[in-house]
């Protein structure tokens, strides 16, 4: 879950931290190989927009579209589940939001969800429901969940001779749960990411998404506070986070409620990150 935000630079580690306690998906299993990161044909058979690799065919980072193209804003949620998880969902504890995602349908609001492997593995129905509805893309979040850095508040982290599985993992997850067409992005977890970490999935010809608005919707109990940072922070062109897990974000419903119309009051138009990419110069 995202709390709070951190740069940290060098020649060692460029990690975008926007801090997170929760946003996972976990499983105490080593990551194994799956099949490479499917890239999502729309209706023309057209490929999604991604963005150019970087130096060395690192994976090219995605943090906010232009700002000089109108008032567009994309909400993305983060459906994941930590290492820990699995025993407490089987007692009975919610890491899905139903409430949310009706919420999204009934208001009209395209959304991008981040997924974790391990999400989908618990909650294949409602992933598969997800993954084909039009309203709504599905991009990838890792399997495990574990961080790809070695500084990332105190995730355990992925081998990097196993990063690039973890990811091909959580494809075969989201495939298996029946998310059709995974798009080509990846958010890492807790948002840390350093040049070894893009070096690893830029091999699978991802586009690394984070963000320019942090909800603060992680742990929150009052849906005020979370809707002011989110209307405080939103510009033309943002990405905002928020999660999409019933037990550690229960007001994020409440807050889309909040933020929808007064966006749309304020002139703003909902899009995808796809649609971000898409205006974004460089994509492909």
């Amino acid at each position: 879950m995202i709390r709070l935000a951190r740069r940290l630079t060098g020649t060692t580690t460029v990690c975008v931290a926007l801090g997170a306690a929760l946003a996972a998906c976990g499983t105490t299993e080593a990551p194994h190989a799956g099949p490479p990161a499917p890239a999502r044909a729309s209706s023309s058979a057209t490929p999604p927009p991604t963005l150019a690799p970087g130096p060395g065919g690192t994976a090219p980072v995605f943090t906010n579209g232009p700002r000089t193209l109108g008032k567009t804003v994309a909400l993305t949620f983060d459906a994941d589940m930590t290492a820990d998880q699995g025993p407490r969902a089987a007692k009975g504890e919610h890491f899905d939001n139903p409430a949310l995602i009706a919420t999204l349908r009934r208001l009209k609001v395209p959304a991008t969800i981040f997924m974790t492997g391990r999400w989908a593995d618990q909650y294949p129905d409602q992933a598969r429901s997800l993954g084909r509805d039009q309203q709504f893309e599905v991009a990838n979040h890792s399997y495990s969940h574990y961080a790809f850095t070695g500084d990332c508040y105190g995730l355990p982290t992925v081998a990097a001779a196993n990063m690039k599985s973890d990811v091909e993992r959580a494809y075969a997850a989201l495939l298996r749960a029946g998310v059709p067409h995974p798009m080509p992005y990846f958010r890492f977890p807790g948002g840390c990411y350093d040049r070894q970490a893009l070096r690893a999935v830029g091999t699978l010809g991802v586009t690394a998404v984070q963000w320019d608005v942090v909800s603060g919707d992680a742990f929150a109990t009052d849906a005020d506070a979370v809707t002011k940072q989110v209307l405080d922070g939103v510009k033309p062109g943002s990405v905002v986070v928020m999660h999409c897990t019933r037990s550690a974000a229960p007001t994020t419903e409440q807050v889309v409620r909040n933020v929808v119309p007064e966006l749309r009051k304020r002139g703003f138009r909902f899009v995808k990150v796809s649609e971000l990419i898409g205006e974004t110069p460089g994509h492909r």
